[in-house]
């Protein structure tokens, strides 16, 4: 039975995430998608083995060109493009984000169901702390193939002049692979996922699972 549950909970987060990746908004040339959401949202509910087994889920489905990618795409172009970088990354920060998550939880002696204020804040600081490695190799990736490609550079310098930021392509690069998508990553989609967590973990435990103990009630 508990096997049973693990997969239902893997593909949960598998779900999670597709659904993040396929709301989507443009602010100019600059796309932006909920996606974090579906991986902190999956990462705090649950365990870090599980959470990383969601990632992997949805890079497998992505491989076998299901439309779960942003734009509902799919295919391993998406993988190894010059924005596979933040899929793969996901795959790093998503037991990290989980790991962090529970050993705070525990420390306060708290579950997801019964945050307070202060809790949110911190979780969600915990959150942004544990996605660097998806902004870290999503920003080396997404630099490999700007300094080589010149529609894509010429795209990194449009999204930083609606910024009003002009600088080497360096600078650029930085500003348009990471920093223009950190107010609406931490403010919007990691804060969402925190109260969301509660809900869901809530639900969950009604259901007779307990994720943040991987046993059942």
């Amino acid at each position: 039975m508990r096997s049973l549950q693990r997969y239902v909970l893997i593909a949960f987060g598998a779900s999670t995430i597709a659904v993040g990746a396929w709301l989507k908004f443009n602010v100019g040339p600059v796309p932006y998608t909920f996606q974090n959401f579906g991986v902190v949202l999956t990462s705090l509910v649950l365990s870090p083995a599980e959470a990383a087994l969601s990632v992997l889920l949805y890079i497998i489905m992505i491989a076998f060109v299901l439309p779960v990618g942003a734009g509902f795409r799919g295919g391993p172009h998406l993988l190894f493009g010059y924005t596979g970088g933040y899929i793969w990354g996901f795959l790093l920060s998503a037991p990290v984000v989980s790991a962090l998550s529970r050993s705070y939880l525990r420390l306060v002696g708290r579950s997801l169901e019964a945050l307070r204020t202060r809790d949110v804040a911190i979780l969600t600081a915990i959150s942004s702390v544990g996605m660097v490695p998806t902004y870290v190799l999503g920003y080396l990736v997404f630099r490999y193939y700007a300094l080589s490609s010149t529609g894509l550079l010429d795209w990194a310098r449009a999204v930083s002049a609606l910024f009003g930021l002009h600088g080497s392509s360096e600078v650029v690069v930085l500003f348009a692979a990471v920093l223009a998508f950190l107010p609406q990553d931490i403010l919007m989609d990691h804060l969402l996922a925190v109260l969301a967590s509660k809900r869901v973990y809530a639900l969950l435990l009604s259901r007779g699972v307990n994720t943040i103990e991987g046993c059942t009630r």
